[in-house]
């Protein structure tokens, strides 16, 4: 096999979902049966590298510094939504039951895939939600076992370093197991409609 098929295997079957063998497939496809949709693929992920950072306020991917969610003077910003993923915040807005801001994750605690506090900044996402417009906090990870998890121990990090804030979470309309990107827009709704809070800090 040549060197460069060699180095485009290696570099698919780093994707999410796809293994050695589905890699090479996938690699023989676009080479034998689709090479202008492979170049198209490879232009569009180079400039997508080169031009795309990370949102300075909500941690998504933006071609400037402030994404143009985050600029938007008409945005509610005395509430936050935490998501894990930019196609949960995507998903999300579509459902057109949020006006508020995002603050997306890039993933979710995960320690058997070396994923801790550590690799989701939250040390960023507390520095926002300490600002005194913020006052409620919606967590919206998913209802995964790790996004569970991840929305726990948030509610607890947010609670002891921001004691007036609101926590909420989405309540189940999205099945257990689900995941957001997903879901239906109809389901977001009732999901967003009917979050409820994790602690308690009235009492």
């Amino acid at each position: 096999m040549s060197q460069a098929l060699n180095e485009l295997i290696d570099a698919l079957k780093h994707l999410p979902g796809l293994g050695p063998r589905s890699a090479q497939r996938l690699a023989h496809y676009l080479l034998n049966h689709d090479r202008a949709a492979a170049k198209r693929l490879a232009r569009a992920l180079a400039r997508a590298a080169e031009v795309l950072v990370h949102c300075a306020e909500c941690n998504t991917f933006s071609e400037t510094p402030v994404c143009a969610r985050c600029a938007d003077p008409a945005r509610d910003r005395s509430v936050v939504c935490v998501v894990e993923t930019p196609a949960d915040l995507e998903a999300l807005d579509a459902a057109h039951v949020f006006q508020g801001c995002y603050y997306v994750l890039m993933g979710r605690l995960s320690p058997l895939d070396g994923i801790g506090p550590k690799a989701l900044g939250i040390e960023k996402l507390l520095a926002r939600i300490a600002r005194p417009e913020v006052q409620e906090v919606v967590l919206a990870t998913n209802f995964t076992a790790e996004g569970e998890a991840t929305a726990q121990w948030l509610a607890e990090r947010i609670a002891a370093a921001v004691p007036t804030c609101k926590i909420t979470r989405l309540a189940r309309g999205v099945p257990v197991g689900g995941e957001l990107e997903y879901a239906d827009p109809a389901t977001i709704a009732y999901a967003w409609h009917d979050r409820r809070a994790l602690i308690d800090q009235q009492s």
